[in-house]
């Protein structure tokens, strides 16, 4: 056995997005995500997601609100519910835990510029 220094893994990726399983616990895997662009709209209608915030801050986009991860911040989406993740700031880094083979579905409904916090005037 021997430690996982996460740390030196987000220095390893390149590009706009990574994400690279980093352990698997029982039924789970855990993911460490870099990102420098925003994720697609998506949900996981099988399985619960955990974010943890790392490095940088990370905003959680949901249909009628956004919700920013400090680093040692930590939140759990429901299954079902739609959203995305984004960089506060020019990168972030964090943890998600999901079902092993949890499925991941587009929501074709959401341009990737989708605002959840701008209402019709």
């Amino acid at each position: 056995m021997k430690p996982f220094v996460i740390a030196d893994a987000a220095r390893e990726v390149r590009g706009a997005y990574g994400n690279v399983v980093v352990a698997r616990v029982n039924d789970h895997v855990v993911r460490m995500s870099v990102m420098t662009a925003p994720f697609y709209w998506h949900s996981h209608p099988d399985s619960d997601e955990t974010f943890l915030g790392v490095e940088g801050r990370l905003i959680i986009d949901f249909e009628d609100k956004s919700v920013t991860l400090e680093p040692g911040e930590m939140l759990t989406v429901p299954a079902g519910v739609v959203h995305r993740t984004r960089p506060a700031d020019a990168r972030s880094v964090n943890l998600t835990v999901e079902r092993r083979d949890a499925s991941t579905e587009r929501a074709e409904d959401k341009p990737a510029w989708h605002d959840p916090t701008s209402r019709p005037s």
